[in-house]
């Protein structure tokens, strides 16, 4: 019998970090099945899902746990079983502004008000073309109630885009 295990790691960035991971997965005969990994601030920070047999669930969690000794911080849990909840929409939201306190806030509390659950975020900060000021991007991938109406959703995010000056786009995801 497999076992899912989630791991987020962090840890001051170099090479070798992803290798010794992923050494000590493979030693274990555990299975990198999915990943997100981005170096934020010189730092090093990940989250990825991770098959192996019941057998060895427990000594591949302390073997990467005990990559701490090399400045690596990795938590491991065992993944939680999902639950059908219903009929869900993918949708896929697009943001763009002038960067400024409170957008994610604002915009993932608009979100949560109407049972939609943010499944995927991305953000970063540019320089706008012409001015050189920061711009904020995000796209979010969303899971929304079927009996949620899309154009009563758009509405209430256009009313805050307006008030957090950002354009906006909300669509259908094709999966």
């Amino acid at each position: 019998m497999q076992a899912s295990l989630v791991l987020t790691i962090l840890g001051l960035d170099r090479p070798g970090l992803v290798e010794a991971v992923s050494q000590t997965i493979a030693k274990h005969g555990g299975s990198w099945q999915e990943s997100r990994m981005v170096r934020l601030g010189g730092r090093f920070a990940g989250v990825l899902l991770v098959t192996v047999e019941s057998s060895e669930a427990d000594a591949l969690s302390s073997a990467l746990r005990g990559l701490e000794a090399s400045g690596l911080a990795v938590v491991v849990e065992h993944a939680a079983e999902v639950e059908a909840g219903g009929e869900l929409r993918a949708l896929t939201l697009d943001l763009v502004g002038q960067d400024r306190p409170g957008i994610v806030r604002d915009i993932s509390s608009a979100l949560a008000q109407r049972g939609v659950n943010v499944i995927d975020l991305h953000t970063s900060v540019s320089s706008a073309p012409m001015s050189g000021e920061p711009l904020f991007h995000a796209r979010v991938h969303l899971l929304s109630p079927q009996q949620l109406r899309l154009p009563e959703l758009r509405d209430a995010l256009e009313r805050i885009a307006d008030d957090l000056m950002v354009e906006i786009a909300l669509g259908e995801r094709a999966d």
